[in-house]
């Protein structure tokens, strides 16, 4: 089981659409963290647009913060939601979406964030985010992945703290330099992808896509990692097949974006 999880900062579509769309259709996520999502005027409609661009469906999130996760049908959608993180006074507030999906039995939560320029509210989002994260996929049995614009590279507090608990996902497979940020001319790694240890990282860094629709798209260039579970009995062969063999598993089960009424953060309007 190999499941392609993504994270993209879209800049809140201000650039071209059309390139965006051809980019995240390149991406092949079967689940997309979206920072920067749109949160004003028509956000609903503007999420729906950017997700159906590239064949997903909204599975999480909420208008403030400005964070979604979006699902394709290889995997269930079970749960989706939004929460806030603490706010600090004069600056952007933030919030954590989390979705819970299931391919072959085996479940993951993945949790979209956008941390501040601000380094104590990054840290302290960083923290909040990690425990909303464990928390949903102890409740479903889940392994946990978080992904999004952590704004500060690998060699500084909130990265540091977060790769002590999660695997930083590029260093154990590299794909490419790594380098997200800005998409002209990238010089810096600011955007990961983090997975719990039960987690295989067969592969990490960026997708497949035009070099002139990645400048057009954003400021920003994702990041796709391809996980698996260990006792799935891929392993090793991974590396001997195609790429284009393995790009994506295939499930049947598809579930349309609703998720239950307990989920009181979902797609909210807060």
């Amino acid at each position: 089981m190999v499941i392609r999880v993504a994270s993209y900062n879209v800049r809140s579509m201000r650039d071209d659409t059309a390139a965006l769309g051809r980019v995240i259709t390149g991406l092949r996520a079967d689940v997309l963290c979206v920072q920067e999502a749109p949160r004003f005027l028509c956000w609903r409609r503007k999420r729906g647009l950017l997700a159906s661009s590239g064949g997903l469906a909204v599975a999480a999130g909420r208008r403030g913060g400005g964070v979604a996760v979006l699902v394709g049908p290889g995997v269930r959608l079970l749960h989706g939601e939004g929460r806030l993180l603490r706010c600090f006074f004069g600056l952007e507030r933030r919030a954590i979406a989390i979705a819970v999906v299931e391919a072959d039995g085996q479940r993951m939560a993945v949790g979209s964030i956008h941390l501040d320029l601000d380094e104590t509210a990054r840290l302290h989002h960083a923290r909040e985010a990690v425990t909303l994260l464990q928390a949903v996929a102890d409740r479903f049995d889940a392994l946990p992945v978080l992904a999004g614009d952590i704004n500060e590279q690998s060699d500084q507090p909130t990265w540091r703290h977060l790769a002590e608990r999660l695997t930083d996902c590029y260093p154990v497979s590299p794909c490419g330099d790594g380098f997200t940020f800005p998409a002209r001319g990238p010089h810096k790694r600011i955007d990961a992808i983090f997975a719990v240890a039960g987690l295989s990282v067969v592969s990490c860094g960026g997708g497949d896509a035009d070099p002139a629709d990645l400048v057009a798209a954003t400021d920003h260039l994702p990041v796709v990692a391809e996980l698996s579970h260990p006792h799935s009995g891929i392993g090793d062969r991974l590396e001997r097949v195609h790429p284009e063999t393995v790009r994506r598993s295939r499930w049947t089960r598809w579930a349309g974006g609703r998720v239950g009424r307990e989920d009181r953060g979902f797609y909210g309007s807060r």
